[in-house]
């Protein structure tokens, strides 16, 4: 049987699409078997802010501190989290919208030496990039949030992480962040994004700090 070229044509033209189309589709990202998805949806993301909503308030109240209006204040995060992504491309950090408000999530490789509650000179760097921003949009609560992986022990990892804590708001308040704005908080190993945590990279991304940005709305 003879094909007229027209439709021969037609024919050749559909199946180079296909294949086209084979070699350009992304390949599918498998999450790993033992992750658990704490990424965004952590109960301890969408809770009140470090010490409750109404004694802060009344922190930034006596710094002068204006709040958002309601209506103001989502416009007000997006353009915050677009100068942070902006302002941090390419370093290796996660920014994340959770809720109203923005979690910046800094890795193990930026924090701090194991066993260590001293800002290093990877963690300086990376925490002066975000306390320029910070500390020019004042309109929100600062939590610091610090975590350790599953070696040692349960008391050790909590007062270690409450070191860390407290050593990043110390650093964010001597670059300019509103010390009223800020309050810091350690979390052990309580809540992992690993677990178990059996790999070094594991580890790695068990040991973290998380700066949660809330909007200061009255």
């Amino acid at each position: 049987m003879h094909i007229r070229r027209p439709l021969v044509a037609v024919i050749l033209s559909c199946s180079m699409l296909a294949l086209v189309g084979c070699e350009t589709a992304p390949p599918a990202l498998e999450r790993p078997a033992a992750f658990t998805p704490l990424g965004v949806t952590a109960p301890y993301l969408y809770g009140p802010v470090i010490g409750g909503n109404r004694a802060r308030a009344a922190k930034l109240r006596a710094a002068k501190i204006r709040p958002l209006t309601p209506y103001a204040a989502s416009a007000y995060m997006a353009n915050l989290g677009a100068e942070l992504r902006q302002q941090t491309a390419g370093i290796g950090l996660d920014v994340l919208n959770v809720g109203s408000g923005i979690v910046i999530r800094i890795p193990a490789t930026f924090t701090f030496d194991p066993g260590s509650a001293i800002v290093k000179a990877q963690t300086d760097a990376t925490l002066l990039e975000i306390a320029r921003t910070v500390k020019t949009r004042n309109q929100t609560f600062v939590d610091v949030l610090a975590h350790t992986d599953t070696s040692g022990t349960p008391q050790g990892n909590l007062a270690l992480s409450q070191k860390r804590a407290a050593a990043v708001a110390t650093y964010l308040a001597g670059h300019g962040v509103a010390k009223a704005r800020i309050a810091s908080h350690g979390l052990g190993e309580s809540v992992p994004l690993y677990n178990p945590d059996v790999t070094e990279e594991q580890k790695a991304a068990n040991r973290r700090i998380e700066i949660r940005l809330v909007p200061y709305v009255g």
